[in-house]
């Protein structure tokens, strides 16, 4: 497992940094804050065994109330928190005492996300936006729960790329074409979300938070999805290897730097906080944390570039969630040991001046 960590000859070349092509949107004025906490509601693992310390706050088999569970004496158990095949996170901002927040994902089923946060007592009817990290139907089957919370309520906005529409499928040969969920605008509008949609950069929060747009790719190992990852262009079924929608938010904590939160990174992390950087000008990465899509056959070979240009990024704090893939993870934490940290539903992370 040591091996995805090692980079190749050629790996330190490919990572090495490139000028992106065409206009920038920059430089954004993004407001550094006192704090970030970011609780992920939703990841791949929940691990109730794992420790904390003063900036990372675990949850234990105990969160929350107990649950009617006849076969116990008394009918009831303790219950830890839900892990599934997507992701979620709450993130809280702070600027003197002033403290506003949002989320960004909403997970893969209806009721994971609401379900978790309850346990945690995570009150999401005061968050100020939803971000949808991109399309897929692993990030965004949760807002189902939200809407269910939100009756009566003033318009939630919710900022998205305009290609989040876009009808997805995976045709891997030899196997039938299986289209994936495509999210409804009309129904979401229903539903009281205000969805905004945007290419470019988005200041929310006060200008406290960046979210990226279109991420530029300069990279020359981050290509994207394989050819089965497919997008309907309205006459035929194309390959979708950038996964255009996909975008990032990012946060600047004062005399840290930056902290970037990923959804799955599909424009890869290294084009992603790069571009993060160019954006506001400032050039220390702090946090890493999100999914990295490194995972599976099609990904791994980019596993060591990838490790080597976070190396060089020198981050304080890296915490791989989600798609990112047990060699990767493996790979991070052999070599930024002082910076890794492993991800679990539940776990917030405080980061601050």
């Amino acid at each position: 497992m040591c091996d995805a960590s090692t980079a190749a000859p050629g790996d330190v070349l490919a990572a090495a940094p490139r000028t992106a092509p065409g206009e920038a949107v920059d430089p954004i004025a993004l407001e550094p804050v006192d704090e970030v906490r970011i609780t992920t509601l939703v990841d791949n693992v929940f691990d109730a065994l794992l420790t904390g310390d003063d900036h990372v706050k675990r949850v234990s088999f105990g969160a929350g109330a107990g649950v009617r569970a006849p076969q116990f004496e008394g009918g009831t158990t303790n219950v830890g928190l839900v892990a599934e095949h997507g992701f979620a996170a709450l993130v809280t901002v702070r600027r003197g005492d002033r403290e506003t927040s949002l989320l960004f994902d909403t997970g893969l089923s209806p009721d994971a996300m609401v379900n978790n946060a309850d346990r945690l007592g995570a009150d999401l009817s005061g968050i100020q936006a939803v971000v949808l990290s991109h399309g897929h139907f692993d990030h965004a089957g949760g807002l189902a729960g939200l809407a269910g919370r939100r009756t009566g309520l003033a318009a939630m906005p919710m900022v998205v790329h305009p290609y989040l529409w876009t009808r997805r499928r995976l045709a891997v040969p030899g196997g039938d074409p299986a289209e994936l969920p495509t999210l409804s605008k009309r129904a979401l509008e229903t539903e009281g979300f205000q969805v905004i949609e945007r290419r470019q950069p988005s200041l929310l929060l006060d200008n406290a938070v960046l979210i990226t747009g279109e991420v530029d790719r300069t990279t020359d190992f981050e290509h994207g999805m394989p050819p089965p990852h497919q997008a309907w262009d309205g006459a035929q079924w194309r390959h979708d290897p950038l996964v255009i929608d996909d975008q990032a938010l990012v946060v600047h904590v004062r005399d840290r730097g930056l902290v970037v939160l990923t959804g799955c990174g599909h424009a890869g992390a290294v084009n992603i906080v790069r571009h993060a950087q160019r954006l506001t000008g400032v050039p220390t990465l702090h946090a890493l944390l999100g999914g990295l899509h490194l995972g599976g056959p099609a990904f791994e070979p980019i596993i060591g570039p990838t490790v080597t240009a976070l190396t060089e990024m020198a981050p304080a704090l890296v915490v791989p969630g989600h798609c990112t893939g047990w060699r990767a993870q493996h790979a991070l934490a052999a070599t930024l040991p002082d910076a890794w940290v492993q991800g679990s539903s539940g776990t917030t992370y405080l980061l601050t001046t």
